[in-house]
């Protein structure tokens, strides 16, 4: 019983994980509008868990994107031998 409770909240946690890589946007939405639900209620805590991190740019930067305009990635086109050990 028990590792079916674990098995359970696993696929549960990764379902919400994939969510928010795949739809950024929606689950940006769908856990705002839980977090005014969970402020009327008076679950405070909860409601700060459930509210999405505010972002300046972009997507979220959840889906791979910059979520930063000014971030530059150095690119080093030397190419480096393998070593084995």
């Amino acid at each position: 019983m028990i590792e079916m409770i674990i098995v359970a909240l696993v696929v549960i946690w990764s379902a919400v994980v994939v969510f928010k890589k795949v739809f950024p946007k929606t689950a940006n939405s769908v856990f705002l509008s839980l977090s005014r639900f969970c402020e009327q209620k008076q679950w405070h805590t909860l409601a700060k868990w459930l509210k999405p991190k505010s972002t300046s740019s972009g997507c979220g930067g959840s889906c791979g994107c910059e979520a930063k305009p000014d971030m530059k990635q150095i690119k080093n086109d030397e190419v480096k031998p393998v070593k084995w050990h």
